[in-house]
């Protein structure tokens, strides 16, 4: 796909830059409706916001609470969609509110009930106002003291990245020419409109242009990089909001049931989420005033979610008991007072400037297939092609697949799995776990770099696989391990193995609650 870019005779019809939750999407609307199309992206799939979500399809409980139902019933349209058009990846799970007063259970009730009838056909299951002894039943580990009853609903949970991947795939298999690792410098301009890009890659430090008739900006928190680089007096629409998880043992929540905490100290929901047999505790709404495409988790935060998972838990979690901490940056649309985050708009926002650039931002993995759609009508008027209907509403993504696969770590590959156990059958030496701690097999790395465009070692254990965030002191321990199996594969020698591991025992650092590493240095005009 490289080389197609690179020796491409007749300009593509759009061309995506960004490639996580938005820009994925795009491609995959795009290739969908039978375009010449091109995504790129400077890093891996997802690299940034779309791998460190909160792991939910959902309408938005607190969105009801504000009165943004159009927001609501988009959502909750769009998690049916993806609940079943990715059955592999998009689970039912059912959500706890816990009340500790006797008002919150019909409060919390009524309003549950709002957002099953706005699910309509689309719903997952209906909600239940629960008496005290079903919620400790449904949530044994939930603090009791004081404890009225609870309320339940149904929303969808999911693996971010794993779906970033199968969504990369989806475009390809499409048509579409999709590039990890490279990254755009600059915009081609022809009669002062927008035809191209300027791209290095920036694993083999090649430089060079791509013809487009129309260009998307989908780069996230860079949006404004990006358009700024289109006109230098641009003003800046996206404020950065940051949002932490930590991850602690199954044993924190045990059972079947996810917790749901509708307003903590800052305003926020919390959420306690189980995900691939351990729990995610999450979320902040911290203003930055600088972006990253590495964040990490303050102090101050890391401390707000221990301390408010500790309320609601019969056992207080230590810095002991967490596995991982990671942080994710929301690009949110400015509007009024920047410094509120949480006041700000969680909508997507579409701008076309004078050049023909089209930007989109704002918005929530849920929300992606819709906002890509939004943006490929945009892009369609830019590029001066035949307008075509958009079809990836009942479009399966890559992997689809209703059979049970009973192995945990290979269902996330739905269809897939099926491959990865020929691999193992030929040759059972990839049947070994990369580590007792974690369920992944080396087959599975191979696969993922044939199959799937890993190309580092933080690739595989990030994203492909999820170690990184599920037990970052492990995931360091099989660096060399990965690195080894990778190097040979990709056609790289002993030291580049030695010095990829390196490098990704220093990232996982910043994912380890007790390393004192701080913020990483901004990354700067990274589009």
């Amino acid at each position: 796909m490289l080389a197609q870019a690179q020796n491409q005779s007749d300009p593509y019809d759009i061309i995506i830059v960004g490639g996580g939750a938005t820009g994925l999407g795009c491609a995959v609307d795009s290739a969908a409706r039978g375009y010449r199309t091109l995504l790129v992206e400077q890093s891996d799939f997802s690299k940034g916001t779309s791998s460190r979500s909160t792991k939910l399809v959902h309408g938005g409980v607190r969105y009801l609470k504000q009165g943004n139902i159009s927001l609501v019933l988009e959502a909750l349209k769009e998690r049916g969609l993806l609940y079943r058009n990715a059955p592999h990846l998009v689970h039912n799970m059912a959500f706890i509110i816990p009340t500790y007063n006797w008002w919150d259970g019909p409060f919390y009730g009524i309003g549950m009930k709002v957002y099953d009838r706005l699910a309509g056909k689309l719903g997952l299951s209906p909600s239940h106002v629960l008496s005290k002894a079903e919620t400790c039943e449904k949530l044994p580990t939930i603090e009791t003291e004081g404890l009225v009853g609870g309320v339940s609903y149904h929303d969808g949970q999911f693996d971010d990245s794993r779906l970033a991947v199968n969504l990369a795939q989806t475009a390809a298999s499409l048509g579409a020419c999709m590039l990890n690792y490279v990254k755009c410098v600059g915009l081609v301009k022809e009669n002062g409109m927008v035809k191209g890009v300027e791209v290095r890659d920036e694993l083999g430090g090649a430089e060079f242009t791509v013809k487009g008739n129309a260009v998307v900006n989908a780069t996230g928190i860079f949006v404004d990089d990006l358009r700024q680089k289109d006109d230098k007096n641009t003003t800046e629409i996206v404020a950065v909001s940051q949002g932490i998880h930590i991850v602690l043992p199954r044993e924190f929540l045990p059972g079947d049931s996810a917790l749901m905490v509708p307003k903590t100290a800052d305003g926020r929901v919390l959420f306690g989420v189980p995900w691939h047999d351990q729990v995610v505790f999450g979320t902040t709404d911290t203003p930055l005033p600088e972006k990253s495409l590495e964040p990490r988790a303050l102090k101050d935060e890391r401390d707000f979610v221990l301390e408010h998972a500790a309320k609601y838990l019969a056992k207080d979690p230590s810095e002991d008991d967490v596995l991982s901490v990671f942080a994710g940056l929301r690009p949110l649309v400015k509007s009024g007072d920047a410094s509120n985050t949480a006041a700000l708009s969680r909508d997507h926002t579409i701008l076309v400037s004078e050049s023909g650039l089209v930007t989109v931002t704002g918005g929530k993995w849920t929300t992606y297939r819709r906002m890509a759609q939004d943006v490929l009508d945009h892009a369609e008027m830019i590029s001066g092609v035949r307008a075509r209907p958009c079809s990836t509403e009942s479009l399966q993504i890559h992997g689809w697949t209703q059979t049970p696969i009973d192995e945990p770590n290979l269902a996330p590959y739905g269809a897939d799995a099926l491959a990865i156990r020929d691999m193992i059958r030929e040759d059972p030496a990839l049947g070994e776990k990369l580590h007792a701690d974690l369920p992944y097999q080396k087959a599975e790395v191979v696969w993922q770099v044939r199959e799937e465009m890993a190309q580092t070692v933080e690739d595989v254990l990030a994203r492909r696989t999820r170690a990184l965030l599920l037990n970052a002191r492990v995931s360091k321990e099989i660096a060399g391990d990965v690195a080894g199996i990778i190097a040979p594969l990709l056609g790289k020698d002993d030291a580049w193995a030695k010095a990829s591991a390196a490098s990704y025992r220093e990232l996982a650092r910043g994912y380890d609650y007790k390393d004192e590493v701080s913020t990483m240095p901004p990354v700067s005009g990274a589009v």
